[in-house]
């Protein structure tokens, strides 16, 4: 699926200077990321492309191959339709969207890459344990996620130690309709995490409503929030609009 703007016409370009492309797997994050866009950057073009199969496929089979060429395929199409940026705002494709930003002219963003940053920073803190939770409801999206945060950790030149979990249940509380369930779930995992780190960090960008229920001492970081404002900091740094 593709579609332009927040009610799938282009919107008027008096935001960020170039026009954002988004990559989504879950169709319910396009309106969450335009709502986002719209507080950060109201009047900017973007242009969706939604792909239930690639998550779907993650989940089952792995990021194969073929998923790969997908995601490029996807990022070169969000390219050719005007995009200065494309952010892939789905967690589990996250290696495969960075395979892709080499092949393309034009930044290609993991959503929970700026997280990931965050999250080290806090961790090498001084008097900090050196320590970050990462929770995902689904296997696929921990691994990518955690190992962003050791190599955001290894960049940084910090040592610092991921403890990554899935929280059972959450995944299939949403898959059944029952988003309440799934937000409760994560913020009970999240009051247990948070006991034994300095960040907390929700690996997938449907996890971030549970955010506002975990009242913990410590930072939950969530990705839609950061990969929006690296999307938009790519794109007032490429220029005018395309």
């Amino acid at each position: 699926m593709t579609a332009e703007g927040p009610t799938g016409v282009p919107a008027a370009g008096s935001g960020a200077a170039g026009t954002a492309g988004l990559l989504h797997t879950v169709p319910a994050l396009a309106a969450r990321f335009d709502a986002d866009l719209d507080a950060t950057a109201p009047g900017s073009r973007r242009v969706h492309v939604v792909d239930a199969w690639l998550l779907a496929t993650a989940v089952a089979t792995g990021v194969t191959p073929e998923v790969e060429a997908a995601v490029l395929a996807h990022v070169r199409h969000l390219a050719a339709a005007g995009a200065s940026a494309v952010l892939v705002t789905c967690s589990s494709i996250g290696e495969a969207a960075e395979a892709a930003a080499a092949q393309v002219d034009v930044p290609v963003l993991r959503v929970d890459a700026a997280m990931a940053r965050e999250a080290v920073a806090r961790a090498a803190a001084p008097g900090a344990r050196g320590r970050v939770a990462v929770l995902a409801t689904l296997a696929s999206t921990l691994g990518p996620t955690g190992r962003l945060v050791e190599r955001a950790a290894r960049a940084a030149g910090a040592d610092v130690q991921v403890d990554a979990r899935v929280v059972d249940g959450a995944a299939a509380a949403r898959d059944a309709g029952d988003g309440d369930r799934a937000d409760d779930l994560v913020a009970r995992a999240v009051a247990e995490a948070a006991a034994g780190a300095d960040a907390v960090v929700l690996a997938q960008a449907s996890m971030a409503g549970a955010a506002a229920r975990a009242d913990v001492a410590v930072p939950v970081l969530t990705s839609p929030a950061g990969g929006v404002a690296a999307l938009v900091e790519a794109l007032g740094a490429g220029g005018g609009a395309r």
